[in-house]
């Protein structure tokens, strides 16, 4: 399976994309802003996008989307793009997004029975198979209904956290599962640790209780930190670095932490 990082950013900037990745070309994580660097070509293959939550860095190029391929899709006698979000995410984009007065109501454009766009539901716990990929939904802990995902690849589970903060749910099947390569949120520096658990993100200190609860006798692989805040990154890795030269445990070895970069590519 082919992972390409769309964007992995918290925020807009030059250079700076909001969290999106792109699945072996037709499934997509995440429609923040990077989908824009995608071609007309690119975006109409795209048959599959799932939701994490409704936040508009993760969603705001979906209907952008659906909109620069619509004529395409027809054209190619392609039928909607299925969307698959926890019940909640859906309807806050139905009532927030696609509602005819922010953006037009794709569900019922050309027409109702032949729509651009059809919303499919999850469940926390549930493993989806959409195009040919097994997905897991995993929970997440964030100020509004969310979740992570694991996609089975072929060298393991390309493990992913949304947003989130303290999620002992999720370490759970970290634990359990082959993992490839795991990406976390942290958003916050933390000297911000405070505007961070209020808006139920993680800073640095909590990522590293967070990382404490990897079983490291089973297997090590590489994190990938996201969605930092582009005036915080540099800050964020460096206390990121900090601590994990410094491991809690005794005997443990640091963690291979990297920063996820808009336009990485892995096979996984």
């Amino acid at each position: 399976m082919r992972v390409h990082v769309l964007g992995c950013s918290g925020a807009i900037a030059r250079g700076c994309r909001t969290t999106s990745f792109l699945l072996d070309g037709d499934v997509l994580i995440d429609a923040g802003t990077g989908v824009g660097d995608l071609d007309l070509e690119q975006m109409a293959g795209i048959d599959h996008v799932l939701l994490t939550h409704s936040h508009l860095d993760h969603v705001a190029s979906l209907p952008l989307m659906l909109d620069a391929v619509a004529s395409r899709r027809i054209a190619q006698g392609k039928g909607p793009v299925q969307v698959h979000a926890l019940p909640e995410t859906i309807a806050a984009l139905k009532a927030h997004v696609f509602n005819d007065t922010i953006w037009p109501d794709f569900a019922v454009i050309p027409h109702a029975d032949a729509p651009l766009l059809r919303f499919v539901t999850f469940a926390v716990g549930q493993t989806l198979t959409v195009a040919g990929k097994f997905i897991e939904v995993l929970p997440a802990v964030h100020t509004v209904p969310a979740v992570g995902f694991a996609v089975k690849g072929d060298r393991g589970h390309w493990m992913f956290s949304g947003d989130t903060e303290r999620n002992p749910g999720f370490w759970a099947r970290v634990n359990q599962l082959p993992v490839a390569m795991l990406v976390i949120e942290t958003a916050f520096s933390d000297r911000e640790r405070h505007v961070a658990r209020r808006s139920l993100h993680l800073a640095p200190h909590v990522l590293a209780d967070e990382l404490d609860h990897i079983d490291t006798t089973r297997a090590r692989f590489p994190i990938y930190i996201t969605h930092t805040k582009p005036a915080e990154t540099t800050l964020i890795m460096e206390e990121i670095r900090r601590f994990d030269q410094k491991p809690a445990r005794a005997g443990d070895a640091p963690h291979d932490i990297r920063w996820l970069t808009a336009g990485d590519v892995f096979e996984v």
